[in-house]
């Protein structure tokens, strides 16, 4: 069934807000006081969205009578919930809601062709089901061409550090520069990580000279890295080469942070299905906040 709005108050036709989903749980509150941070911070307004999802048993051959005039209330109740708490956090900031009939990741897919980015809860309970590894996170992150941040409790020791992974790719490009954008807006610095691994010898073993494959490969990310620090100069950067797979080596740097930036370098459906092994399993074990960035 065609998703549809069942109540939009109407928002600024030229601005794409701040998409954030909300069931009304714990997490979900999170990541709506996330987005009215986000948002005010970017100048943008907030839209909170929840999805009414047709009941299990409810189909066009046997519809349950009035069962979304049974269930709108109660979204309403939410959105108002989640009104009440972006306002209270961030007073004067322009949030409108919204009430959708359809699949949570379907209305969130659309809702993102006219948003500057989108935030989920790291768990649901509701309407946004398992926004984290659920159907919700996988429908969403790596599908859509807008940032995506799932959003979980930073770590106590996090300091005002905002970590990027980096793989001396042009992939890594649009990651890099939402890393650089959300660093500027909060004051933070920047610690980009670009893990390497020496490559696995075949045939003869021969001796490698570690270190001078570390500065090497220090030598390139450097030069890559150059012309984007040189456009964010007020920005302070830090980069870890690290001699560790990527996951591992994002998962503990995401301990001391408060923002990890991942890329998806998904190019097609089966690609952005599995949003690459990377940045999937960041999103299942990292320590903070996470926001996956498509590549273009």
């Amino acid at each position: 069934m065609t998703e549809q709005p069942i109540s939009d108050p109407g928002v600024d036709p030229v601005v794409d807000p701040v998409v954030v989903g909300t069931d009304g749980s714990a997490g979900a509150t999170r990541a709506v006081e996330w987005a009215a941070d986000d948002a005010a911070l970017r100048g943008l307004p907030l839209r909170v969205v929840h999805a009414v999802e047709r009941l299990p048993y409810d189909g066009p051959r046997y519809p349950i009578p009035d069962s979304y005039d049974r269930m709108a209330p109660t979204g309403e109740q939410i959105l108002a919930h989640a009104e009440w708490v972006a306002r209270d956090r961030r007073p004067g900031l322009d949030v409108t809601t919204v009430l959708v009939e359809g699949r949570p990741g379907r209305v969130l897919r659309d809702q993102a062709a006219r948003a500057a980015e989108v935030v989920l809860g790291s768990h649901g309970a509701g309407g946004f089901p398992g926004m984290l590894l659920g159907s919700v996170g996988n429908h969403v992150a790596g599908h859509v061409a807008v940032p995506v941040v799932v959003v979980r409790p930073a770590p106590p020791e996090a300091g005002a550090e905002i970590v990027v992974g980096f793989d001396c790719s042009k992939e890594s490009g649009p990651a890099l520069t939402y890393a650089f954008e959300e660093a500027r807006l909060r004051g933070h610095r920047v610690r980009i990580v670009c893990a390497w691994e020496p490559p696995v010898p075949y045939g003869p073993v021969i001796s490698m000279d570690l270190d001078a494959m570390r500065r090497a490969a220090e030598d390139y990310a450097r030069g890559e890295l150059e012309p984007l620090q040189s456009g964010y100069a007020d920005v302070k950067t830090e980069l870890d080469m690290v001699h560790d797979h990527p996951v591992s080596a994002l998962i503990k740097a995401s301990s001391r942070a408060v923002l990890l930036v991942v890329g998806s370098h998904g190019r097609n459906a089966f690609t952005a299905a599995v949003l690459g092994s990377v940045s999937r399993a960041v999103l299942g074990h990292a320590h903070c906040p996470v926001a996956v960035v498509k590549a273009r």
